[in-house]
């Protein structure tokens, strides 16, 4: 760390000094929230496990008082669901319809992706975590293999995610007459209420899924059809510190059932309809 500052330090430049020392803040700043998060999950470990306030103070050598800022300052531990840096979230792209190919269609979003990215820079913002979003374009093809990234995209539209999607040994993407999620375990179906009685509901995909470089992991969303996204980005809305407490930033995977507003599109409810499984034991 010293090094690097009197590294900027001696930059004669003063505006590339200035620039280099922007860039570096912003640096730091990404591991100072990371580590407040730790240490405010850690005082909340140890409270858990039935130890006082008291007693933490002690053992960290500060008042009694202090452990109690320290418990609530910095991000919340269910932070790390997503990550430590910036996220990128990928949305699935498709030609403009209507369009034949030497007319040179856009890439576009359907717009409940737009508003899934909208709710998660929200949600986000609040733990202290920046997002940006790309488009997956209609190929495809999209870069699995980073850090702090989560893909929402249809199995359909990517052969690469679809390929993933293939180790899940507990729930999977089918189709006959219509796309519907199946639990291989309890060979339960789970079929969107649009298409069996034209209700507004619909199902979607949650999980955690591994990388194809094997060096890490992406948080993978998707709805049978595109509303059950927003399903899910409204559970995690809802409940995300309880299912970071399950999972942690384990691999799992879980359905989740939704309703909403067939005018407005706004979820109204959503809910978990199987367990969570846990891929790593």
């Amino acid at each position: 760390m010293q090094d690097e500052m009197q590294k900027v330090a001696g930059i004669a430049d003063p505006v590339d000094r200035a620039k280099a020392a922007i860039d570096l803040l912003a640096r730091y700043q990404t591991h100072i929230n990371e580590l407040g998060r730790v240490r405010r999950e850690a005082i909340e470990e140890a409270q858990a496990a039935g130890m006082t306030q008291t007693e933490i103070a002690k053992r960290l050598g500060v008042t009694r008082g202090r452990v109690g800022q320290l418990a609530s300052a910095g991000p919340p531990p269910e932070r790390a669901f997503f990550g430590t840096a910036k996220v990128t979230v990928s949305l699935g792209g498709k030609y403009e319809a209507g369009k034949t190919p030497d007319q040179q269609p856009s890439e576009v979003v359907v717009r409940e992706d737009l508003e899934n990215f909208e709710h998660l820079r929200t949600l986000l913002g609040g733990m202290k975590l920046d997002a940006q979003y790309e488009v997956i374009p209609p190929s495809g093809i999209v870069n699995l293999n980073r850090d702090n990234h989560v893909v929402i995209c249809g199995p359909r539209l990517s052969p690469i995610v679809a390929q993933v999607l293939e180790g899940d040994d507990y729930l999977r993407f089918a189709k006959d007459r219509a796309w519907h999620l199946v639990d291989q375990k309890t060979a339960t179906e789970y079929r969107s209420p649009q298409d069996e009685d034209g209700t507004s509901g619909d199902v979607g995909y949650l999980g955690r899924l591994p990388r194809l470089d094997g060096k890490g992991t992406f948080l993978y969303i998707a709805g049978i059809h595109a509303i059950g996204a927003n399903g899910v980005v409204h559970f995690l809305e809802n409940n995300l510190a309880d299912l970071y407490r399950a999972v942690r930033t384990r691999r799992f995977s879980t359905l989740i059932s939704c309703r909403y507003n067939p005018k407005t599109l706004e979820v109204l409810e959503s809910k978990r309809v199987t367990p969570l499984y846990q891929h790593e034991r």
